[in-house]
């Protein structure tokens, strides 16, 4: 069985990604975290950029599961690091692929034969994005238009078609949008 990716993303109206500090404006839904817990509880690994895998792990090793439920998952499931620079993964049960390859990627969805979770990484998202290897985006649409930053689809990417697997609104005015890639046969 070959394994699947899904993307996780707070992502604004316009489409910007980086430095989702934007989001702290917006009280948290709990029904959000129950959202998020089921995208990670499907997940038998993680995927991470280096820049969101540096952000990552300082503030989640330190984390225990009365401080947040998602501990647990960010803390014990294997990570996988794409970096060309990255020396060391100390963050426990984390391993760095190296550069980039979408054959190496490939060849890890094979080997982990199970869901993948990714958040945040943009560069290393869109990577994936263009070359077909995301199966899933769950994006939180927060209702904010920032005009400019970091945007989860690149101007100059390829064409690709998504179906709506499905949505749900909560109280703070974000809408949860899960899409799966059209062409990957799974609609």
């Amino acid at each position: 069985m070959m394994g699947t990716i899904g993307v996780h993303e707070f992502i604004t109206m316009d489409g910007v990604i980086g430095d989702p500090s934007w989001s702290f404006d917006y009280s948290f839904d709990p029904k959000m975290g129950e959202a998020i817990a089921g995208i990670m509880g499907s997940s038998k690994a993680i995927l991470l950029g280096r820049r969101t895998y540096q952000e990552f792990a300082p503030s989640w090793s330190t984390r225990t599961a009365e401080e947040d439920p998602g501990a647990p998952f960010m803390n014990e499931t294997p990570k996988y690091v794409v970096s060309a620079s990255l020396q060391a993964a100390d963050w426990s049960n984390s391993s760095i692929l190296g550069r980039y390859s979408a054959s190496r990627i490939r060849d890890l969805k094979d080997w982990v034969g199970g869901n993948i979770y990714v958040s945040g990484s943009g560069t290393l998202v869109r990577a994936l994005l263009a070359d077909g290897l995301v199966d899933d985006l769950h994006l939180f649409v927060y209702p904010l238009v920032l005009g400019g930053g970091q945007r989860l689809f690149a101007d100059t990417g390829p064409a690709a078609r998504f179906a709506l697997a499905g949505s749900e609104a909560y109280s703070n005015g974000v809408l949860y949008l899960t899409y799966t890639l059209a062409d990957s046969g799974r609609e």
